[in-house]
This record gives structure tokens, sequence and C-alpha cells, in this order.
């Protein structure tokens, strides 16, 4: 019985995300101006340290003079699994001074499994609520994915909270200094 109410629960969990995600298909927010949280556009990005899935350390820091695109998301979200061939091609055109990091927010799941099925070859960082002060948590990340375009001089220049296109992404780092 127990199994049910949880298994329904998860379930419930489940469509109310692919519902929020749906309704927020209009495009970009600007997150200045918004009641759903996160870190605003025009603040200092907070640095942060993370292992990737071959245990190298990285830091938000060592990417200073680059554009990055700070993408949050799991293996288990739809409109994650929806972007990630997008953001795939990006990372084969984008120039030298962009960087994609997808932080996963679920590491105790197969995500290298995902990776492989993905294709990915951009930097997968792992992200966990189990640890003290998870990366998600500093960036007030409430629905994913979410993605925060970061200028050279780490500033938040724009934040995109549904599944991205190639297209936005070439668009949002090009109007980026």
């Amino acid at each position: 019985m127990w199994k049910k109410i949880i298994a329904s629960a998860v379930l419930l969990v489940l469509i109310g995300i692919a519902i929020f995600q749906a309704m927020d298909r209009q495009g970009p927010t600007s997150v200045s101006n918004d009641q759903l949280g996160g870190l605003k556009i025009g603040v200092k990005a907070p640095d942060f340290e993370l292992k990737t899935l071959t245990g190298e350390s990285v830091k938000l820091s060592d990417y200073e003079g680059k554009k990055v695109i700070l993408n949050f998301w799991a293996t288990w979200c739809p409109p994650c699994r929806e972007e990630m061939p997008d953001m795939e091609k990006f990372s084969q055109v984008m120039d030298d001074d962009v960087v994609i990091l997808a932080v996963n927010i679920d590491p105790e799941n197969d995500v290298q499994a995902f990776v492989k099925e993905y294709g990915v070859s951009f930097t997968i960082l792992l992200d966990s609520q189990s640890s003290k002060n998870p990366v998600n948590d500093r960036y007030q990340v409430l629905s994913i994915p979410t993605t925060y375009f970061i200028d050279s001089k780490g500033i938040i220049q724009d934040v995109y909270r549904t599944a991205m296109s190639e297209s936005y992404m070439k668009d949002t780092i090009n109007k980026m200094k």
C-alpha cells in the first residue's frame, strides 16, 4: 500500500513539473521583474566548485574571461532531455570564448549513462541536494531546466527557465559582451 501512495505522489509531482514547464514556454523570463525567484540579471554570479563525471574539480572562476552557459538539469526531467541535443549542437559550433557548464542536480541517478545516451561532450558537473550548500540552492533554482547566461566579467546577463533551442543560445551569447 505504501508503495502505491509513494508512486502516486511521485507521479503527481512529475505531472506538476510538466505542467509548470509547459506553461513556462512563452520564452525567457526577465528575472529582475518576476516573482519566480532566482538570482537577478545584472548581479555577479556566485563562484562554486563542483566535480566532473571524472572526478576533476571545476570552479566557475576558472572560466573568468569567457561567456558561460550555466545550465541546471536532471536526468528525469523531460524538458532537460529535450534541450540536450540542441546544447550539444551548440557546443560543437560555439567560439572558444564560450563554455557550457551543465550542473546535474541528481547525481544519485546514472548521469554517465544519460551523457552516453545523448552523446554529450560538454562539461557535466555534479551537484547534490545532500551536500551542505548545493550550488542549485545558491542560484535559487526553482524549476529545471534553468539556465544562467554569464558574461566574461562574471555578471548574469539572462536567465531562461525551460528547454532552450540552439538558436536561443546563439542569439543570447551573441548579444553578450
